[in-house]
């Protein structure tokens, strides 16, 4: 039986974003080896969009499905607030039909989404 979900982020700096993610978000973590660090996520979900693109990675010589990751929470401006109280600086927000959106800039130049949804979360749910 499926008892979890395992998120992949690819980075130019790895050993950066692995610090920003311990130290800046507070993340807990296993190192499975050399320094390799698994970080813990709060729960999630996984919503199913419409692509035209094949967005796709290869990976284990399949290709699979590409996936963004966005973090959410409850309060977006006390989020933002609190990351640049850490001299985190987030992109502007956005306001859609669906919540509030920003990026959160990782040492390497990757962004990771955060948002706080307006619709219904399936968090908790099973």
């Amino acid at each position: 039986m499926i008892t979890g979900a395992h998120f992949l982020l690819y980075s130019r700096d790895p050993e950066a974003d692995r610090a920003f993610l311990r130290d800046v978000l507070g993340f807990g973590s296993v190192d499975a080896g050399g320094g390799w660090l698994i970080f813990a996520l709060p729960p999630a979900e996984l919503a199913v969009h419409p692509d035209q693109t094949n967005f796709v990675h290869p990976h284990a010589e399949r290709p699979v499905m590409g996936a963004i990751l966005y973090l959410m929470c409850d309060d977006l401006a006390a989020a933002i607030k609190s990351l640049e109280a850490r001299k985190v600086r987030c992109s502007g927000v956005m306001e859609a039909e669906w919540g509030a959106k920003t990026t959160i800039p990782l040492p390497s130049g990757g962004e990771l989404g955060l948002y706080q949804p307006k619709h219904q979360t399936a968090i908790g749910r099973k």
